[in-house]
């Protein structure tokens, strides 16, 4: 019997590569935005930010997507947590090896309504929504009333916001718990990298070179 590799079921495929296709499309417009937003302007809060770019794909990259699923499939969690559904691309490659895996369970955010509701209607499209826990709001609001152990974290919203959640999750998380955050060149992420960098803290840290890099912590 062949081993189920759920990435291949023709669903999950077909909806990964509308997806990605739309997000190579969908840089530009990222872009654009950046550039016509007013120099010396305030800074977006997170709601601001999330309705500037309700439309916009900005998702991990394949192989980030491929290197997630093997490190659900490896760790076997219980509980999954993302930050930052977008929609839906990553948070499909989670469910896929949970699916795999025959346990578990992913609890997912996302600060964008339009986001979720679309993401929401992928995950029924593929046959994983069972699976899968969409939190609508501020996950600092949302995954605080959360209060399941998170087996694995993978953070991929804001990165200004990626160590917040971090910290407010740390109660929850058991040595040997892995944490992923995407994009390791963004400057944002950069108080979130020297946390997790700082073996002070509880973790031990290493960069994925993938795409923009992947940065893999363990709770020690």
């Amino acid at each position: 019997m062949a081993p189920t590799n759920t990435l291949e079921d023709p669903r999950v495929a077909s909806a990964l590569d509308r997806m990605f296709r739309q997000a190579e499309q969908d840089e530009a417009t990222s872009r654009r935005i950046r550039a016509e937003w007013p120099q010396g302007s305030a800074p977006l809060d997170p709601q601001e930010q999330a309705d500037a770019k309700a439309e916009v794909y900005m998702p991990i990259s394949a192989q980030g997507g491929r290197l997630l699923y093997n490190l659900i499939r490896a760790a076997r969690p219980a509980t999954v947590v993302e930050f930052g559904t977008s929609f839906g691309i990553s948070t499909l490659h989670l469910a896929a090896a949970v699916r795999d895996n025959g346990t578990g369970r992913v609890i997912s955010t996302e600060l964008s309504a339009a986001k979720a509701a679309a993401a929401r209607r992928t995950f029924a499209e593929t046959g994983l929504d069972d699976l899968i826990t969409v939190l609508e709001g501020d996950a600092r609001d949302t995954l605080a009333a959360v209060t399941d152990a998170a087996d694995f974290v993978l953070l991929d919203g804001w990165k200004d916001l990626c160590l917040p959640v971090l910290r407010l999750l740390e109660p929850r998380l058991a040595p040997g718990t892995l944490v992923v955050a995407d994009d390791v060149d963004l400057a944002d992420l950069a108080p979130y990298l020297d946390y997790v960098r700082d073996s002070r803290n509880g973790y031990q840290s290493v960069t994925f070179p993938v795409e923009d890099g992947m940065e893999i912590s363990c709770r020690l």
